[in-house]
């Protein structure tokens, strides 16, 4: 058996066969072969034959009944080429047809040689013609990799999940140790607040505050209203203080106690119309420990120009006031009544600030006149310009302590914490004798003003209060040196109305009985002087001079 893919190479020519493609399968398809001449390497005249050794001779004409040759192609590119789906060209054909003359039909079959075993792998021809066809299998739809696509995406989505839940764990774990962190701080801080935590006691905590207390910054101006209608004066002062964003109204009574440069005693009224501006603002800085920057010497006139500048106020009254330039004051029309929230012109904000009801205290018209320095604060501009241009708008003449511009400058900043409800208005609590005690004026000596209470010593001299009714003004100072040099403290009760014959000694306590004999004696009046009544507030002796005083004598 012959296995080449050539079988019947060497035979018969009807047996010869020639390789023609593949079919589907990758079976060899073979036809069997036209007649043609044996290939004669080494003839040199042998017709269409080719002669490659031929030496320039011509070729000799065709033998007579012989069919022409075609050159040897050891590829078969001149067969049919292979057609997969079956069909066949006869383009090829036609064109072989034209250039060949014309042939003896040779009846060509097509077979499939069973025993053959395929032709030997050739190598590959950079000209064999492939057609598409043969590739059609890389667009053929795959399922498989469908399946694939689909699990790497949800192998990507599980992943995903897995990086977004331990990404929300640890934003759970950090709000979690945030609010554990914050929980603790405030609890240990109100602890502290309730003076709770270990090794803290109520002593310590006293002592901080009182150092936290005299620390803070403080903006401080005195102001003294002047009634020029019916006399009298109305002290306060105001304070900012710049480290708590607060202000404050502390009205003084005129009953307070204070110390002249001399050592003598006086009161706060009698100090405003006797040692001016500046012994006044000393006196009170020895006493309540604050440091006054400047005096403000505020007249009815300017108040009742300064509420009309800013537009009037609201005022929360308590009490109805007259007219006070009614002619006749019983019959006189009610020019403020008592209510809420009325409004004050300039006229009615000096009625009220300056009105005391018969058998009231000074205090209760101290209080109107904060009332009405807190509504106008609040009225007025919070730029420091504006406020500038108000104070100048009054044409004042202010004291040298205090320019135009430092008290408009401080005006906005107290009507910017009147504004915005950070000011309060405190009275200061003067006891009987125009001194201070130290537990009853903490809250506004210590808390507002930063300062410590320093009332003259009840002990370092007997206080006497001198009012002059012997019709000599000069007598006044006369009693004064003589009662200084005799050691006593001297306190200006003013001078009477009236004047009287005799002089009078007078003493409440007992145990001033003696004082007041003392007192007679340095001043030269009798012991039938001496007698048993009501004497000031703030003096342990009370003396009338009459007109039987004789300074000579003392």
């Amino acid at each position: 058996m012959n296995d080449r893919y050539d079988a019947g190479y060497g035979g018969d020519q009807d047996d010869q066969y020639e390789l023609v493609g593949y079919d589907e399968y990758g079976r060899p398809v073979y036809r069997q072969a036209a007649p043609q001449q044996a290939y004669d390497p080494y003839a040199q005249q042998q017709g269409y034959g080719y002669d490659p050794y031929a030496t320039g001779g011509a070729q000799q004409p065709q033998q007579t009944g012989q069919y022409p040759q075609q050159a040897y192609d050891p590829y078969g590119t001149q067969a049919a080429p292979y057609d997969p789906y079956g069909q066949q060209t006869a383009t090829g054909a036609q064109q072989h047809a034209q250039q060949q003359p014309a042939q003896p039909q040779v009846a060509e079959q097509t077979a499939y040689i069973p025993q053959q075993a395929g032709p030997a792998e050739e190598p590959e021809s950079p000209e064999r013609d492939y057609q598409t066809g043969q590739f059609a299998f890389v667009e053929d739809p795959d399922g498989d990799s469908e399946d694939v696509i689909d699990w790497l995406n949800f192998t990507e989505n599980r992943t995903e999940r897995r990086e977004e839940a331990k990404r929300r764990a640890r934003s759970r774990l950090v709000a979690l140790v945030v609010v554990l962190a914050l929980t603790a701080v405030g609890g240990v801080g109100y602890l502290w607040y309730a003076g709770k935590l270990p090794g803290l006691s109520a002593s310590d905590d006293k002592a901080r505050t009182t150092t936290a207390a005299g620390a803070q910054n403080r903006d401080v101006i005195v102001v003294h209203l002047h009634n020029t209608k019916e006399g009298g004066t109305s002290t306060a002062l105001l304070v900012n203080n710049t480290t708590t964003k607060q202000g404050t109204t502390v009205l003084i009574p005129n009953s307070l106690a204070l110390s002249d440069d001399d050592g003598s005693t006086t009161t706060l009224a009698k100090s405003v119309e006797d040692d001016g501006s500046s012994g006044t603002r000393d006196a009170i800085d020895t006493v309540l420990g604050t440091e006054i920057e400047g005096t403000w010497r505020l007249d009815t006139p300017y108040l009742q120009n300064l509420v009309d500048i800013v537009g009037n106020i609201e005022v929360d009254t308590d009490a109805d006031v007259p007219d006070p330039d009614a002619k006749k004051k019983k019959d006189a029309a009610t020019l403020v009544h008592k209510g809420k929230s009325q409004t004050l012109s300039g006229k009615m904000a000096v009625a009220y600030a300056t009105y005391r009801a018969s058998g009231e205290a000074q205090n209760a018209q101290l209080e109107r006149f904060g009332q009405v320095m807190q509504a106008v604060l609040r009225k007025m501009s919070s730029d420091a310009q504006g406020a500038t241009v108000t104070v100048q708008t009054l044409a004042q003449i202010l004291d040298p302590s205090l320019t135009d511009k430092d008290l408009g400058t401080f005006l906005a900043k107290l009507a910017d914490r009147a504004k915005g409800g950070d000011y309060k208005t405190a009275l200061l609590p003067v006891q009987g004798d125009g001194t201070l005690s130290a537990e009853a004026s903490g809250s506004v000596v210590k808390d507002v003003l930063g300062g410590t209470a320093k009332s003259p010593d009840k002990d370092a001299a007997v206080r006497v209060s001198v009012q002059n009714a012997s019709g000599v003004k000069d007598n006044t100072e006369k009693v004064r040196v003589v009662l200084l040099n005799g050691g006593f403290t001297f306190i200006e009760a003013g001078t009477a109305s009236a004047a009287q014959s005799a002089s009078k000694v007078v003493y409440t306590d007992a145990g001033d009985k003696e004082n007041a004999s003392e007192v007679a004696k340095t001043l030269g009046l009798p012991t039938s002087a001496v007698t048993k009544g009501k004497v000031t507030s703030n003096a342990n002796v009370s003396v009338i001079l009459g007109q039987d005083y004789e300074p000579s004598s003392s």
